[in-house]
Formats: C-alpha cells, structure tokens, sequence
C-alpha cells in the first residue's frame, strides 16, 4: 500500500475533513499523515471577506505545496475551489455530500420569520446576505468571520441575535444541536458546491488518482459538476451573490439557480432539469444572465464587491 501526504488547511472543520479522508485511507491499507498549510484567506481575518475578493484565497497554497511535491491529495471544501482548477491540477474525487443546505442558529429564536425587527443576524456570506435582506429587509446583517466554534461563541455571548451557517460544517463537528431551522433552497440557495468536499491531485499523479478512485460518489459529482457549470457560465471567479443546487429526482437533475443584488431589492431565480450536468448548468446560468444577472454581476464588480465564503 501507499504513504500518502494530505495537505489541508488548519482550521477544526478543515483538519475534520483531512481526517476523515485519512480514515477513509488507512481502510484501505495505506498509510497517511497529514500537512497543515495555512492559506491567505485563513491568515486575513480581520478584514470582511467581501472586501477581500482574492481567488482562490483558502486554496492556491495547497495547490502550491501539491506542486512542490510537499504532499500527495489536497483535500478542500468544493466550494472554495475557482470553477476552473489552475493547470496542472484535477479533482480526483467528490466523495458522497453532506446535507448542501444553510441553517438559521439562534439561542433565542426558532427561525428567520420569528426574529423581532432590527435583528443582528451574522453571515460571512454575500450570497446569504442577499437572500436574507429579500425576506426581511428590516434585518441588521453584519459580516462575521472566524470558524464554526468562534462564531457559535459570539452567538452565545449575545453579539448577534443569530447566525446563518451551512448545515454540513455543524454535522462535521457534531454541533447539529445548534439549528434552529434548515433553511429551503427556495428562500435561500447554497453555494455551488457546498457540502461536497474535493480531493485535488497532481494531473500527472496516476497512482494517487488509482488510489482515490473509490472514494469517488457519482451522484455528488454530477450535481457539483452542474452547479459549478452554472457559476462558470455567470463568470466563475470570486464568489458573488450567486447559489445553486442541483439534485437527483427519479434519475433526472433538477437545478436551482440565484443571483441576487447585495441588497436584495432583485432576486433572479430560475430552476430546469436535464440529463446532462454541465449543459444544465450551463443553460440555467445564461437564462439567468439574459434574465438580468449580467446587469447584478457588473454592478458587484464595479463596486468592488466580491466574496469567498466560509462555512
């Protein structure tokens, strides 16, 4: 059997993810270690991540040490992976997805709808944010950073009144008692990707991708490669405010589509179903360009508005 070098990024939700790829590893027989490598986006933390806006920002050191040959596999959160990997580089496997929702956590309130006006409600995301402010304008969203256990903390000490966080991450760490309420892709969509981890390799590595090979789950790459197919036709890059979630019914993908301005005065949705992951993406994410989507994006851009997201 093979040593194996993970390389992952440092934080309790990544080193989660690294050992549970390890795990999954040492069952077949080989042997593993893992190589925490802290990324731009781990290190800037007192900054608001939409005025951040650097691609790749919680990945490109990672694709640097598989480079250099400091490590075998890269293992990363889908979502933070650009829609097009840096040459050189594949995804060898999108192992079998945790639940791609986002949840509403709250010591004191049991949803979104029961939150009294002027409410401070914490989100690392501009994609939620813009969600959110459509449904209750009236809300005091505010940027909050840090990793799932910070934030919880910030939320208990009384700092916010709640917290918007994607499902997976919480049932990674254990911590499913802190949702209130799993909020539906129709009110707010995740990200492309979220809830699906990657495993990145060397393009020229065979053998690990052999090894890799069973880890692979058809259907989470379908659905990651349709959502992703999506954001790559509405200009890829930094994550905007744009969600999408594709999922398996009766054999067919079914996709939904947003783009939303960062104030939610104008949501764009749009949802189709096809057989073909990427031309589904594709199509639904130049429906939504032609829709107005395009006019959304530019005006993001103009204002110097771009996001990678956390849990």
């Amino acid at each position: 059997m093979a040593r194996l070098r993970i390389g992952s990024r440092g934080s309790q939700l990544a080193l989660w993810q690294a050992n549970h790829i390890s795990g999954r590893l040492r069952e077949r027989g080989h042997e593993v270690e893992i190589e925490v490598i802290s990324t731009t986006g781990d290190r800037i933390l007192d900054v608001a991540l939409a005025k951040v806006g650097t691609k790749g920002m919680f990945t490109k050191e990672l694709e640097q040490a598989l480079a250099d040959g400091r490590v075998d596999l890269a293992v990363h959160s889908l979502k933070d992976l650009p829609t097009t990997l840096s040459p050189g580089f594949e995804i060898a496997a999108i192992p079998k997805r945790e639940d791609p929702r986002d949840v509403f956590c709250s010591g004191k309130y049991e949803s979104i709808e029961r939150l009294p006006q002027r409410a401070r409600v914490g989100t690392s995301s501009l994609r939620r944010e813009a969600q959110l402010r459509a449904l209750r304008p009236d809300l005091d969203i505010v940027p909050l950073r840090g990793n799932v256990d910070t934030r919880l903390r910030k939320l208990e000490a009384g700092e916010y009144h709640a917290v918007i966080l994607a499902a997976a991450g919480l049932n990674r760490l254990g911590k499913a008692q802190w949702i209130g309420q799993i909020i539906s892709p129709d009110v707010i969509c995740p990200a492309a990707g979220q809830g699906a981890l990657a495993i990145e390799i060397r393009a020229v590595d065979s053998v690990t991708r052999r090894h890799l090979g069973f880890l692979d789950d058809t259907a989470a790459r379908a659905a990651t490669a349709c959502e992703r197919a999506l954001l790559n036709a509405m200009g890829g890059g930094c994550q905007v405010p744009i969600g999408a979630l594709a999922e398996i019914h009766d054999g067919r993908l079914r996709l939904q589509g947003v783009v939303a301005r960062p104030d939610g005065t104008r949501v764009l949705r749009e949802s189709a179903e096809g057989d073909d992951p990427v031309r589904l993406g594709k199509s639904v994410g130049e429906i939504l360009m032609r829709s107005g989507g395009d006019a959304i994006l530019e005006e993001v851009y103009r204002h110097g508005i771009a996001l990678q997201e956390e849990p």
